[in-house]
């Protein structure tokens, strides 16, 4: 499945660098930090379902990485290239060995065990 995105003819020329360029900084620290770590959970404050993400993870006793960027009043615009980037529109935002498997409820369907022994042996549970 390929996502939407506008097409660069579409876009006129005066601003393509400005685009391109749009979050290019926190995005590479996401990357770098999926890089080094096999889970990252990237959230912000005041939003329940990072903190969720977070306790099942401790809870299953697997270590990630945690991002956080701002809350709903501040750092919106730091957050919404990570939104375009990756097309997912809410937070957290959970990386499994550099793959997005999705938000709060999509990690909770993961076997905790699998995930212990090595996040690329994690499956999503029946």
């Amino acid at each position: 499945m390929t996502r939407q995105i506008l097409d660069d003819s579409r876009v006129h020329p005066a601003i393509r660098d400005r685009i391109a360029d749009e979050g290019r900084a926190v995005i590479a620290e996401v990357e770098a930090a999926i890089a080094a770590n096999s889970v990252v959970v990237v959230g912000m404050a005041w939003n329940p379902f990072p903190r969720k993400a977070r306790n099942w993870l401790d809870a299953a006793g697997v270590p990630y990485k945690y991002i956080e960027y701002g809350h709903y009043a501040s750092q919106w615009r730091r957050r919404l290239p990570l939104k375009l980037w990756t097309g997912w529109t809410t937070f957290p935002m959970v990386f499994v060995d550099g793959q997005l498997v999705g938000g709060f409820s999509d990690l909770a369907r993961l076997d905790p065990a699998a995930l212990k022994k090595g996040a690329g042996a994690a499956s999503a549970r029946p």
